[in-house]
């Protein structure tokens, strides 16, 4: 430790300092000794960020978890110039830099902005954590993630007693920080929580005892808050704001002739640049017909219309998405239950950066007598249920047609889709798991559901709700246990 370096530290952060310079040799051998809960986290870590990301990691360490998510472009900052000598004999293809990141100096020399930021136990060893986390902003645009993983102070007895007995790595005094108390420090500093994660219930191989304890127990409600590893994940709000003109509303539609014109009537010109896209579904009512006459009706209105090569709504939502030229993607159910008149509060809501993926919910406002019949919302309460466990955040309504968000980020979407694969016929999960793995802040938008003035419902209520619970098993496998991701070898 440098003298220069030391005079700007506090008394507790230049015992740290001590500490981790005379760890840096061994670092590595603690590692593998403990390999069952590094390998989970690094795991966990990378399903938060895909291959080729701008990575930057505060108090990066010897740079193992930077190596690991593999980025296309990647920089560790530590304080131990021990540590980032060792990082930098492991892995010259990164790059780190020796600092203190609470000294401001340190992060303007870095040039931004990077998609994801990661403090992994950094947070605990800071002296102002608000301060720290505010200075971040000039890192991050739009799309940035900050990502802060933490240990639970319910472990604390079990972490020191290991380090007694020589079964984990020493440490010193950290900061007392519960998921909360990150959260709140997030807000101060003006990021927005995005997610919460929970994991490791029993960090340990066992026999593989560890593995079905963490991925079957470990992640139940409730349980779930006794694990030793917390993640917090946040969006900067100065970089919320989106400036765009233009939206595309996607209407899927199959025997609704009778709602195709009401559909344009009733819809307000919200943007300065507004495309309407009609996907006929193959319908017996002449609905195809009937679009074509709008057309022609309203030859002001910019009014597209396609033919749906395949089945589902899932399918006609898709390809006008492929095909729209809007910057912002809605979905309108052709019934009109979800009022036209409503979408200007859709577009407010992205726009303004309160929200990354609008989902509307017909369930906080009274409904129309029948809007919906019994067990259709007996099941949407269930699934609303279900989906706010699986994604850490709060569903009132998962299956409401009305969804819209950036076509940037549909595109990100499309481009994940290969790890959820194509298994749903709506659309609406497909949508809403993408943004999850993305960690697209969600929010949702009330609407007062309406009856149908015209036609029938597509759904079948029992076939269709066996879909619909089959794919919460499969969300289950792919967002709790990660089932099937990737699989390489620790860089040891």
């Amino acid at each position: 430790m440098s003298a220069e370096l030391a005079n700007t530290l506090s008394t507790r952060k230049q015992a740290i300092l001590e500490l981790a310079d005379q760890l840096a040799p061994e670092r590595l051998r603690w590692i593998k000794r403990n390999s069952y809960f590094y390998h989970d986290d690094w795991h966990f870590m990378s399903f938060l960020i895909p291959e080729g990301a701008r990575v930057l990691e505060l108090g990066c360490g010897i740079g193992t978890l930077l190596h690991f998510l593999k980025p296309s472009y990647g920089v560790g900052v530590d304080f131990s110039p021990a540590m980032v000598t060792e990082a930098r004999q492991r892995f010259p293809h990164l790059r780190f830099i020796e600092g203190d990141i609470e000294n401001t100096a340190i992060l303007e020399a870095i040039e931004g902005p990077f998609d994801y930021i990661i403090l992994s136990d950094m947070i605990g060893l800071l002296d102002d954590c608000e301060e720290t986390l505010s200075s971040l902003h000039r890192l991050c645009d739009r799309n940035t993630r900050l990502i802060i993983a933490y240990y639970s102070h319910l472990w604390e007895p079990v972490l020191k007693g290991g380090a007694r007995l020589g079964l984990c790595m020493p440490h010193r005094e950290h900061n007392f920080l519960l998921p909360a108390d990150i959260a709140n420090l997030m807000e101060l500093a003006d990021f927005g929580v995005v997610r919460f994660e929970w994991r490791q219930l029993l960090p340990l191989r066992l026999l593989g005892l560890g593995s079905l304890v963490n991925r079957f127990v470990g992640t139940l409600p409730g349980i779930r808050l006794a694990c030793l590893r917390n993640y917090v994940v946040g969006r900067s709000l100065r970089h919320a704001r989106i400036d765009v003109r233009s939206a595309t509303v996607v209407i899927p539609c199959r025997n609704e002739r009778g709602n195709i014109e009401p559909a344009i009537q009733r819809m307000p010109q919200f943007c300065p640049d507004l495309e309407v896209i009609f996907v006929e579904g193959h319908s017996r009512d002449g609905t195809y017909e009937e679009v074509e006459r709008v057309i022609r009706a309203y030859p002001d209105r910019d009014i597209k219309l396609i033919r749906q090569d395949g089945v589902g709504k899932g399918d006609a939502v898709f390809k006008a998405f492929d095909l729209a030229r809007g910057e912002v993607l809605m979905i309108l159910d052709a019934d009109l239950t979800v009022p036209p008149e409503q979408l200007p509060k859709f577009w407010n809501a992205l726009t303004s950066g309160k929200g990354e993926f609008i989902n509307g919910t017909r369930l906080v406002y009274p409904m129309e007598g029948k809007a919906m019949r019994f067990l259709n919302l007996l099941a949407n309460i269930t699934f609303s249920w279900l989906f706010t466990w699986l994604l850490n955040q709060r569903f009132t309504d998962t299956l409401c047609g009305t969804k819209v968000l950036l076509r940037s980020d549909y595109q990100r979407i499309k481009a994940n889709r290969s790890y959820f694969g194509n298994f749903d016929p709506f659309g609406d999960y497909d949508l809403l798991f993408g943004a999850s793995k993305l960690s697209l802040r969600t929010i949702e938008m009330p609407i007062r559901y309406a009856n149908r003035s015209y036609g029938q419902t597509q759904i079948s209520r029992f076939r269709h709700g066996w879909l619909l619970l089959r794919m919460v098993v499969f969300a289950y496998s792919k967002l709790k246990i990660l089932k099937n991701f990737r699989k390489d070898r620790m860089p040891l």
